[in-house]
């Protein structure tokens, strides 16, 4: 049973969105792409108060940089498709469980090390070259309370 509403048309936006953020970090990587996604869909909080859709989660302006890059732009793929629909789902994993940022530091051939603060919020962990972060519950309680 879906988390969000999610109509065919924003499935296939998340699926492209997981693939051109994180098709390099493998499918658990792009799964926790759209765990933060779906998380800036619930939480109403924060940067993303009033995002209530995933086509305004991912138009939210200066949101990804994969959407200045042509990888976004193709079709959509089933394995992503199928990682999409699971986010949607809820499936959550560490360490995007309760996050609603993520950063790739240094350089795509030489990633840096992950700084322990994030828009002010502090690092959770890491998957692969991608440092995630978890918002304080004074920040954003309610994706504490999402599921």
């Amino acid at each position: 049973m879906a988390v969000v509403k999610a109509r065919k048309q924003d499935i296939d936006m998340l699926a492209r969105l997981l693939r051109a953020e994180a098709e390099t970090e493998g499918e658990m990587g792009m799964l926790l792409v759209g765990n933060v996604g779906i998380n800036r869909v619930r939480a109403n909080c924060s940067d993303f108060k009033g995002i209530r859709t995933i086509p305004q989660m991912i138009n939210q302006p200066h949101a990804f940089e994969a959407l200045q890059h042509g990888l976004y732009y193709q079709r959509s793929r089933e394995r992503e498709r199928r990682l999409a629909q699971r986010s949607v789902n809820g499936e959550r994993n560490w360490p995007a469980k309760f996050s609603l940022w993520y950063f790739r530091p240094g350089s795509f051939e030489n990633p840096g090390p992950c700084p322990p603060t994030w828009y002010n919020q502090p690092l959770v962990g890491r998957w692969k070259k991608h440092c995630f972060y978890e918002p304080t519950g004074k920040e954003c309680e309610n994706v504490y309370n999402t599921f």
